[in-house]
């Protein structure tokens, strides 16, 4: 790996350090692969290739391996000659490029001090942020002040800063205390902590067995090992036996924290070499020093937060004191990995850059904007979600109706227009579970990305209310949804992007218990006079299945009459923002809850999009109050006639019941497309 490493204590750019620039995606562009052709007269020809039209095939992009990391480590003992010198920073990257201006990214090593920790993540990273890692050699003793005045140094460094783009500190375990001081005493810098596993207390029930330990082993335990085990040549035949007991005793002492990198006990020479004992006394003194000054630190510290926690991390992590630290932050959501030990960074299933994504914690500027910051899904995200929706999709076989220009019904999407913008105007079925399926079916087929307008409850949450937490609405958060605003739905059109929006809102979708299911719309609706000023397309569509899902047996007025579930729900509406409160009636009832339901055995979902209705061309006869809502009435219409249309034909589908669908599923294959209903032109 080719390193870039800084002089001295203070970081310096080289010139070799600068990467090439490329051109960023933005949120309404095309994640595209060009296929090149030949054509008879020998001209050369191109094809766009979507990338998301095989998703099964998708694979994460290869990542380095813990057994990487104890090599990379070994390099830097060797080429610090047992000197080591001052810590300093190097950049992990070896040709990547980088988005021109993206953020700065500071990671500051938890105990091991290599700075490596982030070596399976850097490609990726090195898409979006300037990374930059800070290095501890092996015989380094500096202070937990020197360390915090050397990043300090750094953020205040007018050579790494770029001018409006915040810096990004990713700090794991000792490294998450630098970051708190940091930005405790950097308030009028903008800063984004990502604490991975931070240590506000130590546990000392664990540590105090493990310093004792360190105390009595003596200082030539590395050639020890090498000697008597010969793990460099070849395992020894009592090597086995050491590695099994090793692993167990620690494993039985706590695990987190040395079980994951002991696993990799054939690297113990290398591992000895990166903690002598003298140094390992010293990092546990100063994880013990930090962890103190970041409690007593963390109540100034007023910097967008987002915590990582391992469930399997027993050494350092302290619940209350995770709480206290929450509570303390003004600007902070925690999110955690029950299966994911000490090193997380270092793990499997863990990746800092996907993670930012669905929190939606990367910004290019001052302010979060959820569409020029939004970055499109892999391939293979897309195909971890689409596993996530897998039972739901097969439960209900969704069927995809489009119109052509023509009028002609098809069942697919060749009816949806390919440049936009674009906005889908429909029905809000329960809980919006039609808008996964319909979600992956159009990246898949016509690599479109919808942009849902969503509650605001699903992007942010205050500390203790009883909202769900914010790693339930991932799933929709990493598909592009926006919340729900005049501002946000003025520039996903100007972005020319493919926005859904359900004026019902979540009134509509929490209907009645026993009611025929219809349209809860606003009077008056300004979505048509704003899409006018693009020219956008509006296509009516209607959603009918839930009905063939589930039934609902507690609705609203039933929770309402319950005092216990009338106070939750009148706790939760509170702790949530506030929409249509300039409506009247029913529509502008959007208490949330829960509704009582009773699952069915599943039928199916259909969703049909009507004939485009152009706004292009019309924006001074549509600024017209009066035109604008014979428009709406309109839209609305089309809806109302969609849904009769598909409550209408799936009487007639032979598939609408999982049983004959899971038959032609046997004998057909678990790929092939289901059948459905005749459609009239065909």
């Amino acid at each position: 790996m080719a390193i870039t490493i800084t002089d001295g204590i203070c970081p310096i750019f080289s010139s070799g350090s600068r990467r090439a620039d490329f051109s960023y995606l933005k949120s309404n562009q095309r994640l595209t692969s060009v296929a090149l052709g030949r054509l008879r007269d020998g001209s050369k020809a191109t094809a766009t290739v979507n990338p998301y039209s095989d998703t099964e095939a998708a694979r994460p992009e290869e990542r380095k391996s813990l057994m990487d990391f104890l090599a990379e480590a070994e390099n830097f003992y060797i080429s610090e000659g047992g000197d080591g010198g001052p810590p300093r920073w190097f950049s992990p990257l070896e040709c990547s490029s980088r988005a021109p201006g993206s953020p700065l990214l500071l990671y500051i090593p938890g105990i091991d001090g290599t700075g490596l920790g982030l070596i399976r993540q850097h490609r990726r990273l090195g898409e979006i942020f300037d990374v930059w890692c800070l290095h501890f050699p092996a015989t380094d003793r500096t202070p937990a002040r020197d360390i915090v005045r050397l990043i300090e140094r750094t953020v205040r460094s007018e050579s790494y800063r770029v001018p409006n783009r915040p810096i990004y500190i990713v700090g794991e375990s000792v490294g998450a205390c630098f970051a708190l001081d940091v930005a405790a005493s950097n308030p009028d810098i903008d800063i984004v902590l990502i604490l991975a596993n931070p240590v506000t207390r130590v546990n000392n029930f664990m540590l105090q067995p493990l310093s004792s330990l360190l105390e009595i082993l003596p200082d030539q335990v590395p050639s020890l090992i090498e000697d008597n085990f010969v793990f460099r040549e070849g395992y020894h035949q009592y090597a086995a036996m050491f590695e099994s007991m090793l692993n167990e005793t620690v494993k039985q002492m706590g695990g987190g924290l040395l079980g994951d990198i002991f696993a990799a006990s054939a690297n113990l020479p290398t591992l000895a070499r990166i903690f002598p004992k003298d140094t390992l006394l010293w990092k546990l003194q100063l994880l013990k020093s930090a962890s103190a000054s970041a409690k007593s630190h963390m109540y100034t510290v007023k910097a967008q937060t987002l915590i990582l926690l391992s469930g399997r991390d027993q050494w350092l992590l302290n619940k209350e004191d995770i709480e206290r630290l929450c509570c303390a932050l003004p600007k902070c959501e925690v999110r955690e990995f029950a299966n994911n030990g000490q090193f997380l960074f270092l793990e499997d299933g863990v990746d800092l850059a996907t993670i930012l994504k669905i929190a939606y914690y990367y910004r290019r500027g001052k302010k979060l904007d959820y569409i020029s910051d939004y970055t499109l899904p892999t391939p293979f995200e897309l195909k971890e979600f689409e596993q996530s929706q897998r039972l739901l999709t097969d439960a209900v076989s969704p069927v995809f109706l489009s119109t052509l220009d023509n009028g002609t019904v098809v069942r697919s999407l060749a009816g949806i227009p390919s440049e936009g913008p674009v906005l889908y105007v429909g029905n809000h079925m329960l809980l919006g579970l039609e808008l996964r399926p319909a979600a992956i079916h159009f990246l898949k087929e016509r690599n479109i990305i919808l942009r849902g307008l969503a509650h605001p409850l699903m992007f942010a949450k205050k500390i203790g209310s009883k909202l769900p937490d914010m790693q339930m609405f991932d799933s929709v958060r990493i598909i592009g949804a926006v919340p729900v605003s005049n501002t946000n739905f003025y520039k996903l059109l100007r972005s020319k992007a493919h926005v859904v929006l359900y004026p019902g809102g979540v009134r509509e979708a929490l209907h009645r218990k026993g009611e025929e299911y219809k349209l809860f719309w606003p009077e008056h609706s300004e979505f048509v006079r704003i899409a006018s000023k693009f020219g956008t397309k509006i296509i009516p569509f209607g959603a009918v299945g839930e009905d063939d899902l589930c039934q609902m047996v507690l609705d609203y007025n039933d929770q309402m009459k319950i005092p216990f579930l009338k106070n939750i729900i009148e706790e939760i509406t509170q702790d949530t923002i506030k929409l249509r409160n300039d409506e009247e009636g029913e529509v502008r009832n959007q208490d949330l809850h829960m509704p009582g339901l009773i699952p069915k055995i599943p039928g199916r979902y259909y969703i049909y999009f009507g004939k485009p209705i152009e706004t292009k061309g019309r924006e001074k006869e549509l600024n017209d109050k009066e035109k604008a809502h014979e428009v709406y009435l309109e839209v609305k219409s089309e809806v109302e006639r969609c849904m009769t249309y598909l409550k209408t034909k799936r009487e007639s589908d032979p598939y609408r019941n999982i049983f004959p669908r899971l038959l032609y599923y046997l004998s057909h294959g678990l790929s092939s497309q289901i059948p459905t209903f005749d459609l009239p032109n065909h």
